[in-house]
């Protein structure tokens, strides 16, 4: 599926409706180069989860935790932009949080998909006229499903 997002607040919105089939146990990661609206995303999506807490790039702290809000499930952010293994991954005790959580990891392409047995890429990329164009990429399990759910048709702007 491919998304156009023509404005920060698209992506927010975006995120707010992916926020709808999201669940305890997911996984999904972020993509796309510095300034293409991962964090945007994420908020959009802590903000339809409900989540406490003002949601900012964790990039010095590398994870983030949110409580649970109104849709009874937190949110762990994590920046995987500066970790280089799978062992610094398991450092950060993860495993202990993704079950009950909707974990996000930015820049975690290569490392985060061993988090959960499926999960959901989302590749954000910045066109020269700062339209942003979002491919989104079911990773096994039910993600297909959801995603049809948010009858969002391809191209279609969010």
């Amino acid at each position: 599926m491919r998304l156009t997002l023509r404005t920060a607040e698209d992506t927010h919105e975006f995120g707010l409706r992916l926020a709808a089939v999201l669940r305890a146990g997911d996984l999904v990661i972020l993509t796309g180069p510095l300034g293409a609206g991962k964090t945007a995303l994420t908020q959009g999506i802590g903000a339809g989860l409900g989540v406490e807490g003002r949601i900012t790039s964790p990039t010095f702290v590398i994870a983030r935790s949110h409580r649970a809000g109104g849709a009874g499930v937190p949110l762990v952010h994590v920046d995987a932009y500066r970790l280089e293994t799978l062992d610094e991954l398991d450092d950060l005790d993860l495993d202990t949080d993704v079950d009950a959580a909707v974990t996000v990891v930015e820049w975690g392409a290569g490392l985060a998909e061993r988090l959960a047995e499926s999960h959901l890429e989302i590749a954000i990329d910045r066109r020269a006229d700062e339209v942003r164009e979002a491919v989104l990429h079911a990773r096994g399990g039910d993600w297909a499903a959801r995603l049809a759910s948010l009858g969002l048709p391809v191209g279609a702007a969010a």
